[in-house]
C-alpha cells in the first residue's frame, strides 16, 4: 500500500483482507475529500463494529504525514548536498549562536546517537570543511566542535529551503488553524513522550 508521493504506508493496522476503499472510492486519495484513511476506518467499522476505531482518524493520518514529511525533508537536504544526520549536526551547532560551538558529547546527546556514531559523522563533516574540531582548553578530555563559515552558510541555506518545503506542505490549511493545531500536537507529544519516559528533542 502506498501513500501520497509514493511513500509506503507505515500504519501497522492494515485494512481487512479483500477490503479496499470506501463507497466505491478505491485507492483514490483526495477524491471528493476522501483519503486512504477514510477507507481503512470505514472498513474496520464494518468488520469490527464492536470496537471504537476513532483513534485511527488522527493517528493513521499522522503516521502517513510523517512518511511524507520525511521524504520531502530528505529531498530538500539532498538538494543542498546534505543528508538528514549531517543537517542535524550542523543545525544543532547553528542554533547555539556565536561561536556556534558544542562539545562532541553534547552533539551526540542532542542528536540522540552514540559517541562512536558522532565521531564518524564529524569525520565526514570535517573532511568537507563544514566543522572544525579542537581540544578544550580547560579540559583536554573534551573535544569541541565548531561550524566553519562554509558550514554556517550551508546550514542557513538548507534551513531556508526546508522551511519553504514545509510551508508548502501546510498550504492547504487556513493560517488561523495552524496555532491551535500546533498546540494540540504539542499536548499529544508531551503526553506520549511522558508515558514512554522519553525526552523531547530540543
Amino acid at each position: 500500500m502506498c501513500d501520497h508521493g509514493g511513500v509506503a504506508a507505515h500504519d501497522p493496522i492494515a485494512r481487512p483482507d479483500g477490503v479496499d476503499g470506501v463507497d466505491g472510492v478505491d485507492g483514490v486519495d483526495g477524491a471528493d475529500g476522501v483519503d486512504e484513511v477514510d477507507g481503512i476506518v470505514a472498513a474496520w467499522r464494518r468488520e469490527r463494529p464492536d470496537l471504537d476505531v476513532a483513534p485511527l482518524e488522527v493517528l493513521s493520518r499522522l503516521d502517513r504525514l510523517a512518511g511524507v514529511l520525511a521524504e520531502r525533508r530528505a529531498r530538500s537536504f539532498a538538494a543542498n548536498g546534505l543528508r538528514k544526520h549531517e543537517f542535524d549536526v550542523l543545525a544543532a551547532l547553528r542554533r547555539e549562536g556565536e561561536p556556534f560551538q558544542l562539545t562532541a558529547g553534547e552533539l551526540a546527546a542532542r542528536t540522540y546517537v552514540t559517541s562512536g556514531t558522532m565521531t564518524s559523522r564529524l569525520d565526514g563533516l570535517t573532511d568537507r570543511g563544514l566543522v572544525v574540531r579542537s581540544v578544550d582548553r580547560a579540559d583536554r578530555r573534551l573535544v569541541r566542535v565548531a561550524l566553519t563559515p562554509a558550514g554556517r552558510e550551508l546550514v542557513d541555506t538548507a534551513f531556508a529551503a526546508l522551511l519553504e518545503t514545509e510551508r508548502e506542505l501546510l498550504t492547504p490549511l487556513p493560517t488561523a488553524t495552524l496555532g491551535p493545531l500546533a498546540d494540540a500536537l504539542r499536548t499529544l507529544l508531551l503526553a506520549a513522550s511522558s508515558q514512554q519516559g522519553t525526552t523531547i528533542v530540543p
